[in-house]
């Protein structure tokens, strides 16, 4: 898997977790409506894939040493996996009570952070241990505190 590839994988990656996971906790903290989670991840799925992609296209065609190929790729990259990843949190929101759900996917989402750091420092040649642990407060972090905006949106509005 050449430079460009991987770049949009770990970004689409990355992004669709977090920002799936955030947006999930937040929408069901405010409303605990299945319908409103529903619409946040396929909300996330499209337009945050699409400007993801488009973020990373721009950010890419900054950089002299790529080629217009690389750039490409790691726009579909990015777009293909974010996609992906943020669909993947519907399946048990379609299939199981809202609150189940929300901590299956929490789980998954843990575990898809989890697996791709592992595998980042492993090819990195660093210690798994180290990267896993930032990586996972940073999403964690992210997840509470949309949680308790969530929380503050449905007790003021």
């Amino acid at each position: 898997m050449n430079s460009s590839h991987k770049t949009g994988i770990a970004f689409g990656l990355t992004s669709g977790v977090i920002t799936t996971l955030g947006v999930m906790i937040g929408l069901n903290a405010a409303t605990s409506l299945k319908l409103a989670v529903i619409g946040g991840i396929l909300t996330i799925a499209i337009a945050d894939a699409f400007s993801d992609a488009f973020g990373i296209h721009i950010s890419q065609e900054t950089s002299k040493n790529i080629k217009h190929k690389q750039v490409w790729e790691a726009t579909f990259a990015t777009f293909a996996t974010k996609l992906i990843v943020a669909l993947t949190f519907l399946i048990p929101i379609l299939t199981l009570p809202l609150q189940t759900a929300i901590k299956i996917n929490l789980v998954w989402g843990l575990l898809l952070i989890t697996s791709f750091n592992y595998y980042l420092a492993k090819s990195r040649n660093e210690s798994p241990t180290k990267i896993i642990t930032q990586h996972l407060t940073i999403a964690i972090t992210v997840i509470a505190i949309t949680h308790y905006v969530g929380k503050l949106i449905s007790m003021y509005f």
